[in-house]
């Protein structure tokens, strides 16, 4: 079994940064594409921020620029760096990760628990 485990979240004023952490754990292969997605009250949840395995990368626009993803697969880690944040980045984070046990399995998503981000103004 993989579980993803978030950390980083908190409370800030706008302007300011949280650095998000999330580790995979169990038994694990290989990690594919990697992600960060969020979800405010009454909204749905969308994706933030994408890296893959060969180190491509993809953000929203609404982040871009603000927020830089990385990943350390050794450590089946991704990490996302949030600067200049805005009351509107306010949600609940998700860590999300296309991950295999095997090389003879398909990849399967997992998700984290999720992390709370509250940005002040």
């Amino acid at each position: 079994q993989v579980q993803l485990v978030e950390s980083g979240g908190g409370l800030v004023q706008a302007g300011g940064s949280l650095r998000l952490s999330c580790v995979a754990s169990g038994s694990i292969v290989s990690a594919n594409v990697m992600a960060w997605y969020r979800q405010a009250p009454g909204k749905e949840r969308e994706m933030v921020a994408q890296s893959t395995s060969g180190g491509g990368t993809n953000y929203a626009d609404s982040v871009k620029g603000r927020f830089t993803i990385s990943r350390d697969n050794a450590k089946n880690a991704v990490f996302l760096q949030m600067n200049s944040l805005r009351p509107e980045d306010t949600a609940v984070y998700y860590c999300h990760g296309s991950i295999r046990s095997s090389y003879f399995r398909p990849y399967v998503n997992y998700w984290g628990q999720g992390t709370q981000v509250t940005v002040s103004s």
